[in-house]
């Protein structure tokens, strides 16, 4: 009887984002640009550090991971979206929307600590400049990835795994463009109370638990320039962390808007709203941000451009 119960939904119907049936082909085309431009910076900026030996030290190579997992992450959402609005359906299979839920949860916590990692490397480099090379060895830089994929993957499979055993009866339609966990459990017609428990517990380790190491880490970063203030430390501390700091900005900004300020009566839109800035916008900045921002990644952009010139 359980089993019937879970398998009574066969395919969910996602309301998709709340704009206008007329507004659909510029929003359609708005998407598409921000996807493709996603996918295209983000590939630069790993071919980029794969390219240029000066670019193969520690940040960096958090850096290319950072920009394959905003690939995967947006890739997630993004083409069912485009699809959707495009051909004007909007249903996702059973299947296809639990695989859904597990990849978004995946890459989102695996981007949490990523970001974690690229602050404690800022931190060994600016605190401990004496000691950064023995801090941040190669072998510590590929056991930080290693474990952070594997707390994201282990993350995701616990809230799958609790998903797929509740049941769906009284209806089949989520008010969102990509099926979201919280969406999901709303629809559900049996107890979610354990959810909700694991979903409360995990979020304090993907969230708040890699928020407070990278306060902790700036803490001391502006520690050490306070011990010694000078407009040079200032600017290589800014040149250096400024990129980094943007991205935390805006992909912690983006999660206290969504979970921690007050909702209003159009709270589903905003969550909406919210999600697209959040699984689309940023992927897409993070490329402008860091080379725009960064003096190393603009040199490496002019050389491989002067190379291919000359080749030409």
């Amino acid at each position: 009887m359980r089993r019937e119960n879970q398998s009574s939904v066969s395919e969910f119907l996602l309301l998709g984002l709340p704009i206008q049936p007329e507004e659909q082909g510029m929003f359609y085309a708005l998407f598409l640009a921000m996807y493709l431009t996603t996918v295209l910076g983000n590939l630069l900026i790993i071919l980029l550090i794969r390219l240029d030996s000066r670019l193969h030290t520690p940040m960096y190579f958090f850096l290319s991971h950072l920009a394959l997992t905003d690939i995967c992450f947006s890739s997630v959402t993004a083409p069912k979206m485009l699809m959707n609005m495009l051909t004007q359906t909007q249903s996702i299979s059973y299947a296809g929307c639990i695989c859904q839920e597990f990849f978004f949860l995946l890459f989102a916590s695996l981007d949490s600590f990523l970001l974690t990692s690229m602050a404690y490397d800022r931190y060994a480099a600016i605190c401990h400049p004496l000691h950064y090379t023995k801090m941040m060895r190669q072998s510590l830089c590929f056991l930080l990835v290693v474990v952070s994929l594997v707390l994201s993957f282990a993350i995701a499979l616990v809230h799958t795994l609790l998903l797929v055993r509740v049941s769906f009866l009284r209806d089949n339609t989520l008010p969102h463009f990509f099926c979201d966990l919280s969406a999901l459990l709303k629809l559900s017609s049996s107890d979610t109370t354990i959810n909700q428990l694991v979903i409360l517990t995990v979020g304090s380790v993907v969230i708040t638990l890699p928020f407070i190491c990278i306060l902790v880490s700036y803490g001391h970063i502006v520690a050490t320039i306070l011990r010694r203030p000078s407009i040079q430390v200032i600017c290589k501390v800014l040149s250096t962390c400024g990129s980094h700091l943007s991205v935390v900005s805006l992909y912690y900004g983006a999660i206290i808007g969504l979970y921690f300020v007050p909702s209003s009566s159009n709270s589903n839109d905003k969550h909406v709203i919210v999600s697209v800035f959040y699984s689309l916008v940023i992927p897409m900045l993070n490329p402008f941000i860091y080379s725009l921002r960064n003096r190393d990644m603009k040199g490496a952009l002019r050389n491989i451009l002067r190379r291919g010139v000359f080749s030409v």
